[in-house]
């Protein structure tokens, strides 16, 4: 299987053409991944865009590949699925991302619960955001996803209900009436809402619930917080018929 690279600077070529990456990535590929002269590999630019290419030149900080076929273009999905992911202790709320990313994830939406033991202030703010991005990232190259799930501001559950405009937000509920494998699908887009480790607080659901959000529950099973969002991501995904 070739190697999968992105650059999104890239834009889509045609058969022949060259295309040259560099920075970070290039040296990524060129000194951690050993990448060779003649290897196959795929580009892509995390915005539909992917090339199977052949590597023609190598240097320490970039490469050149030439294009083996047309780019194909994958267009986004017309339902996408947002996870918001609440902070919680131990790379949990890490764990979650990365596989709800490799699963199919289109957008994440940290949040801080009141229940969060984690918690983002400060400069950590834009640090932390900047590492769940990076982990979105590498989830996509391992998963050779065309498109990058983007995360997006810290929010909080006062304003979930509105962070998709025109969302439909099910949030995850041990006891909740509905099932998410029954729940109807309005066609909008969809916000998965997940808890910290200590389950959202009362008040959290009722200020979702009169924003609009649906309490759902997964299964019989409680899960952790690092496999709930993924487990009902893979639910909606066979739903949706994504899978």
């Amino acid at each position: 299987m070739a190697h999968f690279y992105l650059d999104e600077s890239l834009e889509p070529v045609n058969a022949g053409e060259v295309l040259v990456v560099a920075g970070d990535e290039a040296h990524h590929a060129v000194k951690v991944a050993r990448l060779a002269v003649g290897e196959e590999i795929l580009l892509g630019n995390g915005r539909g865009m992917q090339v199977r290419c052949e590597t023609i030149a190598t240097a320490p900080r970039e490469f050149s590949a030439r294009a083996l076929h047309d780019a194909r273009v994958e267009d986004a999905p017309t339902t996408r699925i947002h996870l918001a992911q609440a902070l919680a202790k131990g790379g949990r709320d890490e764990m979650a991302v990365q596989a709800a990313v490799e699963i199919g994830i289109d957008g994440i939406v940290p949040w801080q619960s009141r229940r969060s033991i984690s918690q983002w202030r400060g400069d950590k703010i834009t640090k932390q955001r900047e590492r769940w991005q990076q982990i979105a990232r590498e989830a996509t190259k391992q998963s050779m996803r065309a498109h990058l799930p983007q995360v997006a501001e810290l929010s909080d559950a006062a304003a979930l209900g509105g962070v998709v405009a025109g969302a439909q937000v099910l949030v995850l509920d041990p006891v909740g009436e509905q099932a998410l494998s029954e729940v109807p699908l309005l066609g909008n887009d969809l916000v998965l809402v997940v808890g910290p480790e200590g389950g959202i607080d009362p008040r959290e659901f009722d200020q979702l619930v009169e924003s609009g959000a649906t309490r759902v529950r997964l299964g019989s099973n409680v899960l952790r917080t690092s496999t709930a969002g993924p487990a009902a991501l893979a639910v909606l995904q066979a739903r949706l018929g994504r899978w």
